[in-house]
């Protein structure tokens, strides 16, 4: 038996139950199903790797496809794109991969146990019985989930993250087909769905109330946006978008800069602000030529969350070190000047994925930002 807290509820005369489940406990109880395999020719080829790692042909042995499932065909891009979203939080650390419980239900009734006669609290004793749930809602989530534990959890990081993770689900028991059918029908086409382009084609003070995360919403877009960036199409804008880089850290790096200026002055830090957007991208373009190799080669990781928030974070040491020569950190020519010791003391080798940027990248997140922090304010000096 598995035995999970859960709270008991009550919807016009319907009970079901909130509730977390392990990963292990998904794995083993949680009945992958779908109305058939959407296959296209790339992504169906046997042997055929997804951008993310994902073999597809493995994949579907381990995913039921009956023609009386009610769940539509996995999409592929989808689960890649969580996959990839998933390994971006285990680097970063910086925010919850599932936050929204998923919806799952269960043919016969589950034994609850209040703690209490009139408590609503108590637990759930599920037997450990393999597909003893469908998932009604978040099929995708719980997928990539899975699959992130099948190819990554041999990594010791990886295993102690999935080790206490837990993922918040609503349970319905004792569920009839045609009630379980009915209610997914409903999750997916009565409930409101904001446009995505919307969302974010919104600036940053229509978005945010606090003027640093405002000011750093648009400087990141603007860097992603503008066709005579350096980073172009790289970042994932409020998760949407092709790049492959998260806006959300950089953003919080940008927004700690200004509090750390605004320490010296409030007036200056307002200016710098107010010109940010051309700072960040006269800045980027002089990286990139500090950097030509690691910039443009593949098998580099000058241009991913790590190094670019480690970027970032120096900023204000490039800023103190222009006006400690008499310099403008807004000119371009300035600061390829104050930049250019780190092509020799720092340099593109730095930056090879396979190389020595692995090796100090052991632990990830923070601690590896940390390291290209301190390596790069020394060789400014």
């Amino acid at each position: 038996m598995i035995t999970i807290p859960a709270l008991r509820l009550q919807q016009f005369g319907t009970n079901f139950y909130q509730a977390s489940l392990s990963i292990d406990a998904v794995r083993k109880l949680v009945q992958f199903e779908v109305l058939s395999f959407g296959k296209t020719p790339e992504a169906a080829r046997k042997g055929r790797k997804s951008p993310a790692g994902i073999h597809w042909d493995e994949l579907e042995k381990r995913i039921a496809s009956s023609e009386k499932a009610y769940q539509r065909p996995l999409l592929k891009k989808k689960i890649d794109e969580l996959v990839r979203y998933f390994r971006e939080r285990l680097e970063h650390m910086d925010l919850a991969p599932v936050p929204g419980a998923v919806i799952l239900t269960a043919e016969n009734r589950l034994d609850f146990k209040p703690a209490s006669a009139r408590s609503s609290a108590g637990n759930l004793e599920l037997p450990e019985e393999e597909g003893l749930f469908r998932a009604l809602d978040g099929q995708h989530r719980l997928v990539a989930l899975d699959e992130l534990a099948r190819t990554d959890g041999d990594q010791p990081i990886v295993a102690e993250a999935l080790r206490t993770l837990t993922v918040p689900a609503v349970i319905f028991e004792n569920l009839s087909p045609g009630h379980a059918v009915e209610m997914f029908v409903t999750i997916n086409t009565k409930h409101t769905k904001l446009k995505k382009d919307v969302i974010v084609s919104l600036s940053g003070r229509r978005l945010y109330r606090d003027e640093r995360m405002a000011v750093a919403h648009d400087i990141i877009r603007s860097l992603n946006e503008r066709q005579d960036s350096p980073l172009c199409g790289n970042i994932k804008i409020l998760g949407v978008g092709a790049g492959k880089v998260a806006q959300a850290p950089l953003a919080s790096e940008i927004e700690n800069l200004f509090k750390h200026l605004e320490v010296a002055g409030t007036a200056a830090a307002k200016k710098f602000m107010d010109n940010a957007r051309g700072f960040f991208l006269t800045y980027f373009k002089q990286i990139a030529q500090v950097f030509p190799k690691a910039w443009s080669g593949r098998k580099y990781s000058l241009r991913g969350g790590t190094a670019l928030r480690a970027f970032i974070r120096v900023a204000p040491d490039v800023i103190a070190a222009c006006r400690e020569r008499g310099l403008d950190h807004t000119s371009a020519v300035d600061l390829g000047r104050v930049l250019s010791p780190w092509a020799d003391r720092i340099g593109d080798q730095r930056f090879e994925t396979e190389g020595e940027w692995r090796q100090k990248s052991v632990g990830g997140g923070s601690r590896a930002v940390d390291i290209l922090v301190r390596e790069l304010r020394d060789a400014l000096r």
